[in-house]
């Protein structure tokens, strides 16, 4: 076995999948014969970087459970009637609020686009290399219920707080139990300071606290959130609304076309 076919099974053996094809197109092209060595080893390092980093967005995507895996920064629309600030949204591409464990609350009415504009903002932070986990409320709490049962609530509590940021959609959808409540604010608790939350919701933030009906229970998760968020509130007609009319208009014009 000659030494580069040696160096070839050491590197299959270090799982370098990366810097192993990119050895394999430097020996089988010529044109890299005329790159300098350090030029050579940037390309072999580059491509094994590029690999784990692609591999780490798929995981962490794979893991997210976002609702929407196909809403990105890019296509979010600025209408006016949305009331949606663009400089806001580029602030928060950068994902300092994540470093520094801010939160971002979403409300607005039925359609307008909540649970989308979070999982575009969780996109952008996964492609970042930041853990997200997408979950509604109603399965939060039923979720709760059986690691209560079982015995594995503490060990919950703790998943929940390694992700860099948890989604927790459809706030205000029903009715919230005192119980829930309670439970919602030890979710929040143990992610204060270490974690950013999402939150969407169909009441706006000032109904919140007649909202959970709990006293003690709404000023502590009102303190918890507010304090530390920015707030997006989203205004205008349901955008599955608007989308299903454009659709329904480029169908006609395509009838119309053929006829």
């Amino acid at each position: 076995m000659s030494i580069i076919q040696s160096t070839i099974e050491d590197i299959k053996k270090l799982k370098w999948s990366g810097f192993h094809q990119a050895l394999e197109l430097q020996l089988s092209n010529t044109a890299y014969l005329k790159m300098s060595f350090e030029e050579r080893l940037t390309h072999l390092v580059n491509n094994e970087l590029t690999q784990r980093r692609n591999r780490k967005i798929k995981h962490l995507l794979s893991r997210s459970k976002l609702k929407y895996k196909q809403a990105f920064i890019e296509d979010i629309e600025y209408r006016v009637s949305r009331n949606l600030d663009k400089s806001i949204i580029l602030t928060l591409i950068s994902n300092e609020w994540i470093e520094r464990s801010q939160n971002i609350i979403i409300s607005g009415a039925t359609g307008t686009g909540k649970t989308w504009l979070g999982c575009a903002l969780a996109n952008n932070a996964i492609v970042n290399g930041y853990s997200v986990l997408y979950i509604r409320l109603s399965r939060l709490f039923s979720e709760i219920k059986l690691v209560r049962a079982d015995g594995s609530y503490l060990s919950y509590l703790k998943k929940l707080q390694k992700y860099n940021v948890l989604i927790l959609d459809d706030f205000g959808s029903g009715a919230m139990k005192a119980s829930d409540a309670a439970e919602l604010l030890e979710v929040l608790e143990d992610r204060s300071y270490t974690g950013s939350t999402i939150i969407t919701s169909q009441i706006p933030v000032v109904a919140w606290y007649e909202y959970l009906n709990q006293p003690v229970i709404a000023d502590a998760i009102l303190d918890r959130l507010i304090h530390t968020s920015y707030r997006i509130e989203l205004k205008g007609e349901s955008m599955r609304k608007l989308k299903s009319n454009i659709t329904i208009k480029n169908l006609k014009k395509g009838e119309n076309a053929m006829n």
